[in-house]
């Protein structure tokens, strides 16, 4: 496995395997990197020839309040995880190798499904995440790329931009890894205390138990509103609780299959978590 730290070292290790027409796939991350990521990794290697996995906290995307200076950098221990999971590149830019020195005049926006559930709490999240994905897609060049399904409003503005754009590439999801208690796996699952690791399990158990009550023919406003209910009253701040289709448009009822989206803290951590829900006609 190869670790490139520039654009250059990355194209020059991607020129073989471009010039022999392998498949490339890639999994972008942030780093710091639990068993979600690595299960987009194995998912790559089943229909990739050479997978490349980028490592870049990327400023753009934190607002002035949020976690970039703090964001765990674990370079080392992320190598060693991609090492035994079969990839074949890291790519690990600076912010100065992915921005360079002048000043960014372009910018890509998202509209629509970016004004609402995460894109209302983090105004400017998604126009970091679309042009540093799209800055990367330019610089691997990839034939499928890999994106977890936990940050499923940001796997939709991926593959919004990619198709409004041309960007000849697909997209790919991987379902939500999670622990043995339910709890999806994220990177500032670290920040929790014992005590709030022992109650942030309480999102994907309520999220299951709205799923029934839906499938067992109970109104969806009322669904989500004891869902909210649930969360408050085991400690968390709830920043939404919402239910939309599959490609994130309002909902009023249960008559066609359905996402149902939490965001919550616990104390400064902010979890979020979805779950799909069949309509069974």
């Amino acid at each position: 496995m190869k670790t490139e730290t520039t654009i250059q070292g990355l194209s020059a290790s991607l020129s073989p395997a471009r010039a022999a027409r392998k498949i490339i796939g890639f999994v972008p991350t942030m780093g710091n990197l639990h068993q979600g990521h690595l299960n987009l990794v194995r998912e790559a290697k089943k229909l990739c020839d050479v997978v490349v996995v980028s490592i870049f906290v990327n400023p753009i995307q934190f607002g002035p309040n949020e976690d970039f200076d703090s964001y765990p950098r674990t370079l080392e221990q992320d190598q060693r995880l991609l090492a035994e999971v079969g990839c074949d590149i890291v790519f690990a830019p600076t912010v100065e190798q992915m921005y360079g020195n002048q000043p960014r005049l372009t910018n890509i926006s998202v509209g629509g499904i970016t004004n609402d559930l995460c894109g209302l709490q983090r105004p400017g999240h998604f126009d970091g995440v679309a042009v540093v994905v799209t800055k990367l897609f330019n610089m691997v060049q990839p034939k499928y790329a890999f994106f977890g399904e936990k940050d499923y409003q940001q796997l939709a503005v991926i593959r919004q931009f990619v198709r409004d754009l041309n960007i000849p590439l697909e997209v790919i999801g991987v379902p939500i890894a999670r622990a043995e208690d339910g709890l999806a796996l994220s990177s500032r699952n670290g920040y929790l205390s014992p005590e709030h690791r022992a109650i942030a399990p309480t999102i994907y158990q309520s999220l299951k138990a709205a799923a029934t009550q839906l499938q067992a023919g109970e109104a969806l406003a009322d669904v989500l509103a004891i869902l909210r209910q649930s969360l408050t009253d085991a400690g968390f701040e709830v920043d939404y609780v919402e239910a939309r289709s599959p490609q994130l448009q309002q909902v009023q009822q249960f008559d066609q299959d359905v996402v149902l989206f939490v965001a919550a803290k616990l104390g400064a951590t902010r979890l979020i978590d979805n779950l799909q829900v069949k309509h069974s006609a």
